[in-house]
């Protein structure tokens, strides 16, 4: 018997993946019993479910697309969508503008003059996210599904933007945001910075979210999710919205399911609460999620960017075992392979390499998925699929990164992030489960999990700066491994 190790690591910046064949022994042959350096894998005994990896289709990412020679887009659905790409099931999309749109915009440009949406219309859609959704479709035999995604209500619902309460620091420090944001106008309603949806237009919500997704549906775009609200308590620079726990309790109870209810949406599309970041997942679940609304919900959505925190999904999975929790979200934030946006905003190298920037995101994405996936975590599904060498365009300044960097000539390039998420989108198959492990150090990360067909998948990732070494316990047999210093591997395995 034989497992197959797949290891990456960078050379010059350069992603280069190495097969090894390594050999499984029974554990009874060896001299004496193994004691140290030794990793458990425990098959029998399963936790949750892993349903699939995905991305962001933003309208950012749709016009890169565009732009793209015939060649490239076809190479870029296979790396993504591909059975030899990254076998991405799930792609989140935006409802109306987001930040990583070209512009503002809104299916109904007044809705308080067109109270009726008469106007209505997902044509700005179909200028760049549609069509290459549509591609994507056309090119896989592997169905995917959509999570759909509001940033803000119609402005004419919202009140003015409040001074933000969010830390500054989750985007780079208060001092250094001020320096770029725009003046904020506290007096009059926007889609940007903030604001609240009014109570009185608590229902024209509920049907205008409705509306814009039986519109998707119609377009034959398989949307099985929606989120309440992106990044719910940010008042961000771009098309933002905040609301309390108690706020969007009773817009769900009272008004967005009873209208998904009437419009045959409810029970077809999951709904997911918070969709923000990791550290506030309990509290906002535990205010919202109670016997009667538990029923309306599929799920918990969450974010990475105020750091790991991932006893708080194990809390949140204890407390709540019927709810899906799924990462709807994350990105480095800076444009590719620039030190900080701030650096790149001020031309400035920031004082990393090329090189080292895009290790140290590709190992902040292994590090969150694996984290992740240990604590309960269902599905995982990045931000952008690309951006340009500035981390945009979008409508607001700055820029932040994405596994996949569009060039000016049509082409583009992958980054060490997209081969380290392969690791796992590309090993670990929709409806495996994740299975019990344990370490003797905590100079490796790890998962581990038992796909539908059998075998077991284990991914490892060592980022220390020492080469490491273990032997592999698994029903009476031993893998040897060796794992480089900063490197991840995929470890496959026949389970008999």
């Amino acid at each position: 018997m034989e497992a197959k190790q797949s290891i990456t690591y960078a050379v010059n910046g350069r992603a280069i993946v190495e097969e090894r064949i390594l050999p499984v022994t029974p554990e009874a042959e060896e001299a004496k019993h193994l004691e140290s350096h030794v990793i458990n894998l425990y098959p029998e005994i399963t936790y949750q479910e892993i349903e699939g990896f995905g991305g962001a289709l933003t309208d950012t990412v749709g016009y890169l697309y565009s732009k793209m020679t015939e060649e490239c887009k076809k190479r870029f659905l296979e790396d993504h969508f591909g059975k030899n790409g990254q076998r991405y099931r799930f792609l989140r999309m935006h409802m109306d503008s987001c930040d990583y749109s070209l512009e503002e915009y809104q299916a109904v440009a007044d809705p308080i003059a067109d109270p009726d949406f008469t106007a209505f219309s997902i044509e700005r859609d179909r200028k760049y996210m549609l069509p290459m959704l549509k591609d994507a479709m056309a090119m896989t035999a592997q169905p995917f599904q959509v999570l759909l995604s509001p940033w803000s209500p119609p402005k004419q619902w919202k009140t003015p933007p409040a001074k933000p309460k969010n830390d500054a620091s989750v985007y780079g420090g208060e001092a250094m945001m001020a320096a770029f944001l725009p003046e904020v106008d506290y007096e009059t309603p926007s889609r940007c910075n903030g604001g609240s949806l009014k109570k009185e237009h608590y229902k024209d919500w509920a049907v205008y979210l409705a509306k814009y997704v039986q519109a998707y549906l119609d377009e034959g775009v398989p949307v099985t999710m929606m989120s309440l609200q992106n990044e719910t308590i940010a008042a961000t620079n771009w098309d933002s919205c905040v609301w309390t726990a108690q706020e969007q309790k009773i817009f769900l109870r009272d008004c967005l399911y009873p209208v998904f209810q009437e419009t045959g949406l409810a029970g077809r599309i999951g709904l997911y609460i918070w969709d923000h970041n990791k550290e506030r997942v309990v509290e906002f679940a535990q205010e919202i999620i109670d016997e009667e609304t538990a029923r309306m919900l599929d799920g918990i959505a969450f974010h990475w960017y105020s750091g790991d925190h991932f006893e708080s999904l194990g809390i949140a999975h204890d407390l709540f075992p019927d709810m899906k929790l799924m990462s709807s979200e994350c990105c480095a934030l800076h444009p590719p392979g620039q030190a900080s946006m701030f650096a790149a905003l001020l031309g400035m190298d920031g004082g990393s390499s090329v090189a080292e920037v895009e290790y140290e995101d590709a190992a902040a994405y292994g590090h969150d998925i694996i984290g992740g996936l240990n604590h309960g975590m269902n599905r995982w599904i990045d931000w952008n699929l690309c951006v340009d060498k500035n981390g945009g365009p979008r409508h607001v300044s700055s820029g932040f990164g994405a596994p996949v960097c569009a060039n000016e000539d049509g082409t583009y390039r992958k980054l060490l992030t997209f081969d380290y998420i392969g690791h796992f989108s590309r090993y670990i198959l929709p409806g495996a489960k994740r299975i019990g492990f344990s370490r003797c150090d905590s100079n490796v990360e790890l998962t581990a999990v038992k796909n539908p067909d059998g075998s077991l998948v284990a991914v490892l990732q060592n980022s220390g700066q020492k080469d490491a070494s273990y032997a592999i316990r698994i029903n009476g047999r031993l893998i040897r491994i060796q794992l480089p210093a900063k490197t991840i591997s995929s470890l496959s395995m026949p389970l008999t």
